[in-house]
């Protein structure tokens, strides 16, 4: 069984070195990959957003089954593209994929089917979002309706910041045509939780939950990032809390996407916020996150690639989705000045005792060696008994790993250590 891997970050390392246990894989391609998924897969040189060239590479290289990971290609149709060549896949059809394509599509659903979230009102007029603005509650949420490399959401905290974001995203196309249309929503408070789930549009299994952590800086400060690190399981995320996501989120979403015609197959994301009147929907991602990835599947007991192919073939059952009874935790190691401005191109050093443990996103071969490409460069993951152990042991993995211009946040996994106290 030939597969083929559509990416190039952590997330696809994470999902590569996962199926990789798989006996009955033959060649796990990467497009395009990384220098350091190279280790682990076939990487081609074809972007990930190049439908037509992984279809050509999907036909020639005999590939039996793919697995499409970034939010870009399934919000394009590559899954549609690749099954009309009668080629297995996990991921949703494009259809599908505009739950995290449009924000504007997504909090339209929530509101038609009583899924709770955020007050909001949608705009495509600049003036008429100025002119909202004046009189909306303070802080707000302003969101680009399409995608925007997770960087389209802006938290205004005063009605200059909110007029200097509208005119941002709208007027000045700060995230192209993403901002044509935006979402201002009400500023939720309380705890966030990442909920991911498999799901083959009749049963949904959520996967282990956990925690993020966004901004670039100790104690949460900084500016937003793709992600510094993760935690799993969420502490905030209660059995109680779970259930009624169940009943009230989770449930109702696969079935609101059906009765839309846009049956959800896949790998389905609930951002959440545990409010005073309990768990709300922040967002939608049609797909795997990152990095959460990184300390979701180190946690799964059962065998990922047969339980992305029941995902595909309608099969799925939750008693074939295990779990350790364990804790994950996972630092990403960035360049510094990320997000914003870094310099690139230094060597790599990974002592061959911690390479199961890192999953590596910003990286690329020169001269035969592994030097710096990304902002987020890398990811350390641990797993064990308990959270501090869990980051306790990753931290020392991260000592263990070197480049020039390296910068990690010292403080993962605290804010989940207090919850409680």
């Amino acid at each position: 069984m030939n597969i083929m891997v559509i990416g190039g970050g952590g997330r696809e390392h994470a999902i590569i070195k996962k199926i990789k246990e798989t006996n009955f894989v033959g060649e796990i391609y990467a497009l395009p990959g990384n220098g350091g998924i190279a280790k682990d897969a076939l990487c081609v040189n074809i972007a990930a957003t190049d439908i037509e060239q992984a279809v050509r590479f999907a036909q020639s290289a005999g590939i039996t089954y793919a697995i499409v990971a970034p939010d870009d290609p399934l919000v394009a149709g590559m899954v549609d593209a690749l099954e009309a060549q009668g080629i297995e896949c996990f991921g949703p059809n494009k259809a599908a994929a505009i739950i995290e394509g449009s924000k504007v599509f997504s909090k339209n659903l929530m509101k038609k089917y009583g899924i709770p979230t955020a007050a909001y009102e949608v705009f495509d007029d600049i003036d008429k979002a100025l002119e909202y603005i004046e009189t909306a509650p303070i802080p707000t949420v302003i969101k680009a309706d399409g995608l925007a490399l997770g960087k389209g959401v802006i938290i205004a905290q005063t009605r200059d910041e909110a007029r200097d974001a509208i005119v941002s995203i709208m007027k000045d196309k700060q995230f192209g045509k993403s901002g044509d249309q935006i979402v201002i929503e009400e500023f939720l408070t309380g705890p966030e939780v990442s909920v991911l789930s498999f799901t083959d549009g009749k049963t949904v299994v959520p996967m282990v939950s956990s925690m993020d952590h966004k901004r670039a800086g100790d104690n949460d400060t900084g500016l937003n990032t793709g992600g510094m690190g993760t935690i799993a399981p969420n502490p905030y995320y209660t059995k109680e809390i779970a259930d009624e996501c169940m009943e009230k989120i989770f449930l109702p979403t696969i079935n609101a996407m059906n009765a839309e015609g846009r049956t959800f197959k896949g790998c389905l994301y609930f951002g959440l916020m545990i409010t005073a009147d309990g768990p709300k929907v922040i967002e939608y991602n049609c797909r795997f996150g990152d990095p959460e990835t990184q300390v979701v599947l180190p946690l799964l007991d059962s065998n990922l690639l047969n339980i992305m192919v029941d995902v595909s073939e309608g099969t799925l059952n939750a008693d074939d989705v295990k779990f350790k009874d364990a804790h994950a935790a996972c630092v990403v190691m960035a360049s510094k000045g990320y997000p914003v401005k870094y310099e690139k191109g230094f060597e790599i050093t990974i002592p061959e005792e911690v390479e199961d443990s890192v999953y590596v996103a910003g990286a690329q071969i020169e001269d035969w060696k592994l030097v710096t490409s990304g902002g987020r460069v890398l990811g350390v993951t641990a797993v064990s008994d308990t959270l501090e152990d869990a980051l306790k042991k990753a931290y020392e993995k991260v000592d263990k790993i070197h480049f020039d211009n390296e910068y990690f946040r010292t403080d993962i996994g605290k804010k989940a250590l207090n919850a409680g106290k």
